[in-house]
């Protein structure tokens, strides 16, 4: 690896010469050397060259403990490196381009008529045309599994749009991945089945997974197109274990944060406790998560510090007071507005301090628990289980407190439940939202470039820019890997 002068201005700029992989004497390949080279006169940074040899050209990206674009990005994990903006389908053979760094890129806007209440907005009360609005799409998904093996194709579950790059991110919730003993042992040392089969759903269709953060059987997955891989920052995970005590984690929550071009954004996986009794054991659970849960650095310290917070999760609540005979027959004959009035959470939103500000769009849909396993009928066994909405998506708008208005925005555009999913005794619950900000990061931390094409059996030359407010570390590196990554 050699290097390069800076260049002058407010950016550096340093060449590095990057070699293909040369067999020793004995077969194998030889240790990479840490060579250290000077980005500009006063400062230096460590980079190590990762060969990875296959018949797919390389990438490299920049990585940065202070604050990273990558800091939770699995070199094993992502699929692809190319900005996928509307193509979803992979070239079979591609070549890298001049740049390789992503440029903000943010979804297209499908044409689409919401029908009266299919909606819900926080803080905004029309939708502004799309090119005034910096609009970032988030998919969420929240399932409980039953301990399931999963099915073959999960495509549907992302919705019609997947394929067309509509969507910025996806975030999928799961709760009760099985945990036994065995499983648990395998998922330590490969990915659990769950995590491969929506890496393999989303990645073809250019999605790298960001984050990964697992509790016993909750189960959180933050993927992002890589065209904004930049532009999330200061990625972090928690955990709390509420079970036993807080001594199992068989009911708790997992978390994944991170900030949006500059905005704070996190993401809260819950698995609370279960029966119509514990209803204030509910609370104290999610209220201890809450509490336990804290980040380093940065001013959203605590979950509610952040600017966004998706909840999500089998929260468990319940339908007060209507026997199973009352609630079925509501179901049948589409009077859900007579569920709602008595549903748990919807009551305690109004009581408990803890969920203000928590929103939630409409519940348009049939209950999505208790069904026998492999139908679509409500619980036929002896427990005979009330149906409920115990699988929700909420989301919440930090309040400023300053009188000048923030012109950050939450939109629901859908919320809706997958009925045609039978290997749990839950449906699955899917909601799609726009978030209106405007970016206050809009440029990468470093950009990278070769000097030409690139493939596996030549040398390459790689430039890197970067910027003059980047804080640099002696934990810096530069990794290498394939264009299809998993």
């Amino acid at each position: 690896m050699q290097s390069g002068q800076p260049e002058s201005g407010s950016t550096q700029a340093t060449l590095v010469s990057i070699c293909r992989p040369r067999p020793s004497a004995l077969g194998t390949k030889p240790a990479p050397k840490l060579t250290r080279i000077s980005v500009d006169p006063s400062k230096e940074i460590d980079l190590i060259p990762v060969c990875i040899p296959g018949p797919q050209s390389a990438n490299v990206l920049s990585h940065s403990q202070t604050e990273s674009s990558f800091c939770r990005h699995s070199p094993q994990s992502p699929r692809s490196l190319q900005s996928y903006t509307s193509q979803p389908h992979l070239n079979p053979n591609p070549s890298l381009s001049s740049s390789l760094s992503p440029k903000p890129s943010l979804s297209p806007q499908p044409q689409r008529t919401l029908s009266p209440g299919s909606s819900t907005q926080s803080q905004v009360q029309s939708e502004k045309p799309a090119e005034e609005n910096n609009d970032f799409r988030v998919y969420i998904v929240t399932w409980n599994v039953g301990s399931a093996v999963p099915p073959d194709d999960i495509t549907s579950l992302f919705g019609p749009n997947v394929s067309d790059g509509s969507v910025d991110m996806f975030i999928i919730g799961l709760q009760e991945v099985n945990s036994m003993i065995n499983k648990r042992l395998k998922d330590v040392l490969f990915s659990d089945q769950w995590s491969e089969l929506c890496m393999d759903t989303l990645c073809p269709f250019g999605y790298v997974l960001v984050a990964s953060q697992r509790m016993q059987g909750v189960l959180l997955l933050v993927f992002s197109k890589f065209c904004h891989l930049p532009f999330l920052r200061g990625v972090q995970t928690e955990s709390t274990r509420t079970g036993l005590g807080g001594y199992w984690g068989n009911k708790g929550g997992v978390s994944a944060r991170m900030t949006v071009f500059g905005h704070p954004v996190c993401f809260l996986n819950c698995h609370l406790p279960a029966h119509m009794r514990n209803l204030e054991q509910r609370m104290e659970d999610f209220e201890s998560i809450l509490q336990q849960q804290q980040f380093e650095g940065g001013t959203a310290t605590g979950v509610l510090d952040h600017d966004v917070v998706f909840w999500f999760g089998d929260l468990n609540f319940r339908i007060e007071d209507y026997d199973i005979h009352v609630v079925k027959c509501a179901v049948d004959s589409n009077k859900l507005p007579l569920l709602w009035e008595r549903d748990q959470l919807n009551i305690a939103k109004n009581t408990e301090s803890i969920l203000e500000g928590f929103i939630e769009g409409p519940l348009n849909f049939p209950p999505t628990y208790k069904f026998d396993v492999g139908t679509h009928t409500y619980d036929t066994s002896a427990k005979k289980r009330k149906p409920a909405w115990t699988d929700r998506i909420l989301w919440r708008l930090r309040r400023t407190g300053s009188p000048v208005p923030t012109h950050n925005a939450a939109l629901q555009r859908g919320l809706t439940s997958h009925m045609g999913y039978t290997i749990s005794d839950h449906k699955p619950v899917s909601a799609m939202f726009s978030l209106h900000f405007p970016f206050k990061v809009d440029m990468p931390l470093a950009e990278l470039q070769v000097n030409k094409e690139w493939c596996k059996v030549s040398d390459a030359t790689v430039r890197f820019t970067v910027a003059s407010t980047y804080q640099r570390s002696s934990w810096d590196w530069v990794a290498i890997y394939k264009v299809i990554l998993r």
